[in-house]
């Protein structure tokens, strides 16, 4: 019985130690920050989006894994004043042709693979979903203390956001919208 009893005592501290190397790190969202970046051939517009929630896994302090629901009805435009065009490319990055947020108002990031790169910076695979449109993307992704930096390219072609694209549409001229647009994130957990 005493043998059993260490064992007990021993699969415990054993099990503490394996969970308590395991942590979840839910993000602040109210101090988390994406911001974009999209551009068109005679100009640009820049803006920033909300999270929703979020969470970074570790283990032993290394990066495993996350994931991301961003609340796609808060996008905004800051380069443009009120009553300067500000409303109406909020309202037109809303519509259906862009984001459609009645419909899709979120979008999410789940991390597929980690792998570290170099010290405390990691590369990043995962499934990113827009409009119900789920695609891979890659990124690397700084952690440090209690926060974590990236910036990648999206190809909004790729999620059904053809509007005023040059690789879809002729003859736009000025018009045309570049495909990509920049995200930079910036997180706080």
């Amino acid at each position: 019985m005493k043998n059993f009893k260490t064992i007990v005592v021993a699969l415990v501290v054993a099990l503490g130690t394996i969970t308590a190397s395991a942590q979840d790190k839910k993000i602040n969202t109210s101090s988390s920050k994406i911001s974009w970046v999209g551009k068109k051939v005679t100009g640009q517009h820049e803006g920033t989006i909300n999270f929703k929630d979020g969470v970074l896994n570790f283990k032993n302090g290394k990066l495993t894994g996350g994931n991301f629901t961003v609340d796609m009805t808060s996008i905004t435009v800051t380069d443009l004043k009120a009553g300067e065009g500000k409303e109406k490319l909020e309202g037109h990055l809303k519509a259906a042709d862009f984001f459609g947020t009645d419909k899709h108002a979120t979008s999410k990031l789940v991390f597929k693979s980690v792998k570290v790169k170099s010290g405390n910076v990691y590369t990043v695979t995962a499934d990113l979903t827009i409009k119900n449109i789920t695609k891979p993307v890659t990124f690397d992704l700084t952690v440090n203390n209690n926060s974590a930096t990236t910036a990648f390219n999206v190809d909004r072609t790729k999620y059904g956001i053809e509007y005023k694209s040059g690789s879809i549409f002729d003859g736009l001229g000025d018009n045309m919208i570049y495909d990509e647009f920049e995200l930079t994130v910036n997180l706080k957990f």
